[in-house]
């Protein structure tokens, strides 16, 4: 993780509450650079990709919005984030709502069959985003990502994904919002769900751990998909779809800890944060921080706040 590129991607356009395209400037103002910066590592910051004009799509299901301007995010994400791994750089895509991950994994997806390693995917996140634009109800495209990367049917409109994830090269993490038509899909699949009651059981180490072993194992590449309502919205309120029962500070900061300690992220997303909700910036400065913990940072170095 020496040199570490942010991407900005502000995409309003897989939801419909505007305010997600704030988020890459909110990170900014969080001090996300900084943050990384005195870890020691160097950051280049390539700006935000520029928010498209598209003449519209149609799209057999009548529910699906804004198709022309996510097939927009998923190209040029995609090439950008190619391009960052091709600087061996690490990139950190600044969303901007969740259905930036089809561009983004679509991007580390291309890289890692070109050098012929196996790519894997930790899915941070409240929701299974498992529906495909013929499936989804509300035409929300956030919705769609995982999906798409596990290589299921039904985007006909969108370029091929580049090399589908095997079933066991996913992990859903935190999951505790899942459509039964997605739960229906997933099984179908065979993909683990560690939702919120799997690590209330198991605790967060031990199914995180077993995922780590198999990335090392394969020689993989990880990629990181970190959605805000991974969290509990008592601690991160600034995000359209708030489920209760989300990570604790402790555990979000854990799970960073652990795969920062595995030296095997290779990309990450930071998505949803809707800075118009948040309460005076606590959302982007707890996400800074868990970015911190990701690159190194330890408990230790977090120095109390005088009272």
């Amino acid at each position: 993780m020496s040199k570490t590129i942010l991407i900005g991607a502000p995409v309003d356009s897989g939801q419909r509450r505007p305010g997600c395209l704030m988020g890459p400037a909110a990170f900014r103002v969080a001090g996300l650079t900084q943050a990384i910066s005195d870890l020691g590592h160097l950051v280049q910051d390539w700006g935000d990709l520029p928010i498209p004009e598209v003449d519209p799509v149609a799209h057999p299901n009548p529910a699906v919005h804004s198709l022309a301007e996510t097939l927009y995010w998923t190209d040029a994400l995609a090439d950008k984030v190619d391009d960052a791994l091709s600087e061996d750089g690490f990139p950190i895509i600044l969303g901007g709502d969740h259905s930036l991950a089809l561009g983004s994994v679509a991007g580390a997806a291309a890289y890692a069959d070109r050098h012929g390693r196996p790519l894997y995917l930790i899915w941070l996140d409240a929701h299974s985003d498992f529906h495909t634009p013929m499936t989804t109800t509300s035409g929300n495209l956030h919705g769609t990502p995982l999906a798409y990367i596990a290589g299921r049917d039904g985007f006909d409109a969108f370029p091929p994904f580049p090399a589908p994830l095997p079933p066991d090269h996913i992990c859903m993490f935190g999951i505790r919002s899942v459509d039964p038509a997605e739960h229906a899909a997933m099984l179908q699949h065979d993909i683990a769900i560690n939702d919120m009651r799997t690590l209330d059981e198991r605790g967060i180490i031990a199914p995180l751990r077993e995922f780590l072993d198999r990335v090392r194992a394969d020689g993989g590449m990880l990629h990181v998909s970190l959605d805000v309502d991974f969290l509990d919205p008592l601690i991160a309120p600034a995000v359209g779809t708030t489920v209760p029962g989300g990570t604790t500070f402790r555990e979000a900061h854990l799970v960073m800890e652990l795969l920062h300690e595995s030296d095997l992220v290779t990309s990450l997303d930071l998505v949803e944060l809707n800075p118009f909700l948040d309460d005076r910036g606590m959302t982007a400065r707890l996400m800074v921080d868990l970015v911190g913990s990701l690159m190194g940072k330890k408990v230790f170095d977090r120095p109390t706040r005088s009272k």
